[in-house]
Order: C-alpha cells, then structure tokens, then sequence
C-alpha cells in the first residue's frame, strides 16, 4: 500500500491531478479520503455562528480521526469515512464505506499541514498554481456552483483565503516530495508521477 498526501491552495488543481491518478490505474485500486469529509462536526455551535468558522484553518479537521483511519486502512482494515454537510456545517448520520485499497490519496487544501498525518504518507505532493489563476477559478466555481456574488468571493479571498495560504498551506512545499507547478495542466509532472506510483503498485 502507497498513501498519498496531496495539497495545494484552493483552485490549484488538486482534483484534476487526483482523477488523473485515479484514471491511470485499474479500477478498484485507489481510495480517496478527501480531507473535507474530516471537518469537525459543528452541530454544538449556534446556527448564526457557524457562518464564522474558518474552514481554510487547521482547527477546523478532526486530525485524529483522519489519522486512525489511515492506520486503519494501512492494517488492511475498511473505515467508515465521515459525511460532512457545507449547507449545515454539521457531520452526517450516514458514512461511506472504504475497503483498503493498493493506493490511498489524501486530498485537502491542508493535507500536508498536520505532522502527524505526513509522518504516515510514503508520497507527499504539493500542487502549484499562479494565484491570479486560482483566483479566478474560485471565482468561477464559487460564482456558478455555489451562487455567490464575485464581490462576495474575492472579499472572502482577501479576508480569508489568501492570509491561510501564506500561513499554512504555502509552507507545505517545504516538506513535499514532489511539486506539481501549473496545477492541473502539467501533463508532465502528471505523467511521471503515474508512473512512479504505478510502479510501486505493481511490486
């Protein structure tokens, strides 16, 4: 088993190189656990409150749970990852059944912030993308699949976004093995990193 940590700022590209992996290897062999199913469960906070959580900041993960999962997985035990609801920053009753697999991926903004979860990854990734670039495609995503306004987007980008990169997702690139600069769109960096992983998996 080969588990990954891949992070990277909002809008970098995370997901794409993700499904890129997840492509290039048979099917039933790669389980993600993205780190926002980790979210700590908000219900115990007043509903009014819950809109000034922090969600960009390491407090707001449940690390211990991530990380027994992860030791789980790595025993060749399945988890029960967690369900998290955006719409009421609460954890859901229901939970998704993840067997072991060859590959795990650990994908999240700040999935290389925790020193105890990078000291369980064999493989730590850190994905590169211009912040103009990204930027704009929080615009665009935040804008279209989340009805906000793009005053209200590049407002929350400056207040928020933008000072938890430069605090905690930005130091990551220090401790990742491999970083993929222009995000998504480094066929490249994509491709030797497919084979390096499929060569471990078929050891």
């Amino acid at each position: 088993m080969i588990i990954i940590g891949i992070a990277g700022g909002t809008g970098s590209g995370k997901t794409t190189v993700v499904r890129r992996i997840v492509e290039s290897l048979p099917e039933n062999e790669v389980a993600v656990l993205p780190l926002d199913s980790y979210y700590k469960d908000s219900s115990h906070v007043p509903v009014e409150e819950r809109q000034n959580i922090n969600f960009d900041h390491p407090s707001a993960f449940d690390w211990d749970l991530l990380s027994k999962h992860v030791d789980m997985l790595r025993r060749g035990e399945a988890i029960e990852q967690p369900v998290y609801s955006y719409l009421t920053c609460t954890r859901q009753k229901e939970t998704i059944h993840v067997e072991p697999r060859k590959v795990v991926i650990i994908e999240g903004i700040l999935a290389l912030s925790d020193r105890r979860l990078c000291k369980q990854m064999d493989l730590r990734i850190f994905v590169d993308a211009d912040p103009d670039e990204r930027l704009i495609r929080v615009i665009q995503r935040d804008v279209i699949e989340r009805g906000r306004t793009a005053e209200a987007v590049m407002d929350r980008y400056v207040r928020v976004l933008k000072p938890m990169y430069l605090e905690f997702i930005e130091p990551a690139k220090r401790i990742a093995d491999l970083i993929i600069p222009q995000g998504g769109h480094n066929e490249k960096a994509i491709e030797i990193l497919k084979m390096y992983i499929e060569k471990i998996v078929d050891r």
